[in-house]
């Protein structure tokens, strides 16, 4: 599992750590760097899945740029950055650190390495002689001291999946590299845009990171673990609205049955019944709907980030969604980080929830940190005061930490 990030010269962060567990809560105002850490996460997500430096960060014609682009991806008055995840693996803990250097229309890897972090002993390193250079002198341990094998790979994409066609003596860190490429492969951003789900959705073996295709993805399941899948969405989902919803399933629409569409069955009072379809249903619904949808299909051991988890909740709800997440993690085994900017989240994780939130905030300097709440020095007087949710209103927290410089 991940267990966290360091980020440096990343955007609008000099220097700060992003720290993974079960469940996780991202706070802080507008501007505050929140999106800037997610979009580290997306970058590693997507070398690790062999997708090239350069457009993992500008993109191409069906990937989406990272916010900002090449242009805005370094700290102000930089030209590189290095993200250093930590990992763990078998119960050992690594180390993988990648520094890409940016210029107007490329992004290359300038170092990159892979430490058991007990043994401190390298898996693998770059050793970058020239910067033109169009590919980079790889070494990967053999277990003889001061030897290794040497290969000279690719600049363009991440060593830690060109590593997984390589031809390495040590069986050991190929097992290693896979798992840990996995692990990072398998981040999900899941970004909901309600809008997105309403139409018709292709099958598919995936979701999007929109959340467009749960249709899709459901119908594509064998029937028995659709059929679980749609009872666990019917009986949280029934907590949510005011009608009680009887039954949530996907159906293959058209004459060849490429498509699908969501449908829910709902009870009125009396002997009422309707049946609404995805175009129908509320925007706190859908987005809902394709969060369970996220950690129902995934496997385990993977992390899910959800961007404004609780958009399009009533407040009165908002604990339906805390447990859903809390149970679901728990069950499939998959780590959740949460964004929000809503007090009444904050409220119904309660104080067993503060070891678990980190604070996005910005310096005079314009620069981004990322800090425990618990580890706010004046936290103890202002939760005698209030709960989170009445502190993050007031600004108090934001105001603890412009004094503590």
């Amino acid at each position: 599992m991940i267990k966290s990030v360091k980020l440096k010269n990343w955007k609008s962060y000099a220097e700060s750590i992003i720290y993974i567990d079960s469940l996780m809560i991202l706070i802080g105002t507008n501007s505050s760097g929140k999106s800037n850490a997610i979009d580290a996460l997306v970058f590693l997500s997507r070398i690790a899945n062999g997708v090239s430096i350069f457009q993992a960060i500008g993109g191409d014609i069906n990937l989406a740029p990272l916010r900002g682009g090449t242009e805005w991806v370094c700290r102000k008055g930089t030209n590189a950055f290095t993200l250093e995840a930590v990992l763990e693996y078998e119960g050992n803990d690594y180390e993988y650190s990648i520094t890409v250097g940016v210029g107007v229309a490329k992004a290359l890897v300038m170092e990159e390495k892979l430490t058991a972090r007990g043994e401190n002993q390298r898996l693998f390193y770059t050793n970058m002689l020239d910067e033109e250079l169009q590919n980079i002198p790889t070494y990967f341990a053999t277990g003889k001291q001061g030897k290794g094998q040497y290969f000279e790979l690719s600049r363009n994409t991440s060593i830690l999946y060109q590593s997984k066609i390589l031809q390495l003596k040590k069986k050991e860190i190929t097992d290693i590299t896979t798992d840990l490429g996995k692990q990072l492969s398998g981040i999900f951003v899941l970004d909901p845009i309600p809008n997105h789900m309403r139409g018709y959705s292709p099958l598919s073996e995936k979701l999007s990171s929109d959340g467009s295709n749960i249709a899709g993805v459901m119908a594509t399941l064998s029937d028995e673990r659709r059929e679980d899948i749609q009872k666990e969405l019917t009986s949280y989902l029934k907590k949510i609205p005011e009608k009680d919803i009887v039954h949530i399933w996907t159906e293959c629409v058209g004459k060849f049955h490429t498509d699908a569409m969501l449908y829910c069955e709902e009870a009125w009072q009396g002997d009422a019944r309707c049946i609404v379809d995805a175009r129908g249903m509320s925007d706190g619904t859908l987005r809902f709907l394709s969060i369970m949808v996220a950690l129902l299909t995934n496997e385990p051991n993977k992390l899910i980030v959800v961007e404004e988890v609780d958009n399009g909740l009533h407040p009165s709800r908002i604990h339906v969604l805390m447990n859903m997440l809390k149970e679901l993690g728990d069950k499939k085994n998959i780590d959740i980080l949460v964004t929000t900017h809503n007090p009444a989240l904050l409220d119904a994780a309660g104080t067993v929830m503060i070891p678990f939130i980190t604070v996005a905030h910005r310096d005079d300097r314009g620069q981004s940190h990322l800090k425990l709440l618990e580890d706010i020095q004046e936290l103890p007087k202002m939760i005698s005061t209030g709960n989170i949710g009445e502190l993050v209103t007031a600004g108090k927290i934001e105001a603890a930490l412009a004094r503590e410089g």
